[in-house]
């Protein structure tokens, strides 16, 4: 078994979409980035990429390299599960939560968890999306941007 660990961070801006999990989530302004800026994504990419002891999303997918201007996260996503697979990992679990004070994703879960499921070709019951505020406080917590933390273990197949 192994375990990995990811976070992320991206701030709020206006005129950018929401997108968390690879959902759109309905909201006055989006995640700055190169890419989609899927936070949540992005932490669990390397969560994963960290039980694997293979460096981070930086490593595989550069900023500033034009393939991955603006690219779903979710493609990123599916490259990530095909080097579980080369490397001979299944997923056992993943573990997230998304700090922000707004909006409130709750309503979304279900829908991020089936995306996120999906996209790695495991079943729903294996993600897990939790959403958090920081009670005002912070950089999330004023509202200037949205993080993300992810946790995931990893099986060696036989």
């Amino acid at each position: 078994m192994k375990i990995g660990f990811g976070y992320d961070v991206h701030k709020l801006v206006k005129g950018r979409k929401l997108i968390l999990g690879g959902v759109e989530i309905p909201f006055s302004k989006g995640l700055q980035g190169y890419s989609d800026a899927d936070v949540l994504l992005h932490a669990i990419i390397d969560a994963l990429l960290g039980a694997l002891g293979d460096g981070d999303i930086g490593c595989h997918f550069p900023a500033g390299d034009p393939q991955y201007r603006n690219i779903s996260s979710l493609k990123l996503l599916e490259k990530i599960k095909l080097l579980l697979d080369t490397k001979g990992y299944t997923i056992a679990n993943i573990d997230s939560t998304v700090v922000c004070e707004a909006p409130r994703i709750a309503t979304f879960v279900e829908d991020i968890k089936l995306s996120v499921a999906r996209a790695l070709d495991i079943s729903a019951t294996q993600v897990n999306v939790k959403g958090k505020t920081e009670e005002g406080l912070g950089f999330t917590g004023e509202g200037k941007g949205v993080s993300a933390y992810a946790v995931c273990l990893l099986h060696k197949r036989p």
